[in-house]
């Protein structure tokens, strides 16, 4: 029976092959879960944005994404009582359709609260005058917006340390959606352009 050096040698060969194997068995792991996590990633980016809607315009009657034929949407969603993400995007939609000049008439601005047990009509209306007349501000009730949110992918959220608060601030998706006449989604503009680049954008896409 070998024994010393020879003997260790022997048991380190015989015992190799399970590091490897544990190894192997670890990386197949990792690569299920990446799989997992692009298909997810994916399927997201694949998921198509927009849908029908029926809310109640702040300059009365409905609104539906059938109500402005011919014309592109510009569709932000926020809130009346945002402290400074909902103004600062409103402001540059603003400024954007100022720099787009006559063809900015073939888009229409819509602002679709986030909150609306607190943003009634009259206050919408208020509201998005600060900004600019061509700008709608868009309300339902919670079930319609909550279908809206959920068709632009559009995530929102109390803060815990917001909680109980009477007018809590509300965490939410901040990207201003383009959609084609036809319904098609076009692009969206990140929370940080300014409204130079959001009409340059805008500029190649409408004639």
């Amino acid at each position: 029976m070998p024994t010393g050096p020879r003997r260790q040698k022997m048991q380190a060969r015989r015992l190799a092959p399970l590091p490897i194997f544990l190894a192997l068995f670890a990386l197949l792991i990792v690569a299920g879960g990446l799989l997992r996590l692009f298909g997810s990633v994916a399927e997201r980016a694949t998921a198509p944005v927009g849908g029908a809607f029926h809310l109640v315009s702040s300059k009365g009657g409905i609104v539906t994404e059938k109500s402005f034929p011919g014309k592109y949407l510009l569709i932000y969603f926020g809130y009346t009582s945002c402290p400074d993400i909902c103004p600062t995007a409103l402001a540059d939609i603003a400024r954007a359709m100022a720099r787009l000049g006559p063809r900015a008439a073939q888009l229409q601005v819509l602002f679709i609260t986030i909150d609306p047990a607190r943003d009634t009509p009259a206050l919408l209306r208020r509201y998005v005058a600060q900004f600019s007349p061509a700008i709608i501000g868009l309300t339902g009730s919670a079930a319609e917006i909550a279908q809206v949110e959920k068709e632009y992918h559009v995530s929102v959220s109390v803060p815990p340390s917001q909680t109980g608060r009477s007018n809590p601030g509300i965490d939410h998706t901040a990207a201003l959606y383009l959609m084609a006449p036809d319904g098609r989604f076009v692009t969206a503009f990140r929370p940080d352009e300014s409204g130079t680049d959001i009409a340059a954008s805008i500029g190649k896409i409408v004639s």
